[in-house]
């Protein structure tokens, strides 16, 4: 299972577009505090939109709980790293932990040390220091469920939202 970890987020928008991800990807999220908002704060809720009864998420105390109930294959995006996350080859067969830091402090240097193998940065230009945090999490979870072959996901609209005939009837409203 793909699992979302947030160390720390500030923004609530920020937590509210990754959940909005983590339903798109059938990923679960796991918050660490302290949080730079409430969790029922009306713009995470409005940023998540409407999937966020779909969102399957856990808040921790702190770092130290979440490792004492998580098992699995933890990685660590920071832009103190050599490694680029795209080289990673993700094992399926188990728990993977994607995890970021908050938008102003990153991953605790503390742990960014002791997990120096597993630390991964998203290569970008010189003229900026990081990318937006929902950004940053979007590029790195597609590229785990695209290395799965999207395993799970649709590659088609789902009748839900458009019918059988939808490509047919836009392709008369664009002649």
């Amino acid at each position: 299972m793909l699992n979302i970890v947030l160390f720390n987020p500030e923004i609530p928008q920020n937590t509210g577009n990754i959940m909005r991800t983590c339903v798109a990807l059938n990923a679960k999220l796991h918050l660490i505090k302290p949080l730079g908002f409430i969790i029922d704060d009306a713009k995470l809720k409005r940023s998540a939109v409407d999937y966020y009864e779909h969102i399957n998420y856990q808040v921790y105390e702190n770092w130290d709980e979440f490792i004492k109930v998580n098992v699995g294959e933890f990685y660590y995006f920071t832009r103190y790293s050599n490694q680029v996350y795209s080289k990673i080859k993700y094992q399926f067969n188990k728990n993977t932990y994607l995890i970021f830091g908050s938008e102003s402090k990153g991953i605790d240097p503390k742990i960014i040390i002791n997990t120096q193998k597993r630390n991964y940065r998203i290569p970008m230009s010189d003229k900026i220091r990081t990318l937006n945090l929902s950004n940053a999490v979007a590029i790195v979870a597609y590229d785990y469920v695209a290395q799965n072959d999207f395993d799970g996901l649709l590659s088609e609209e789902p009748f839900v939202y458009a019918d059988q005939d939808f490509l047919e009837r836009l392709k008369e409203v664009i002649k």
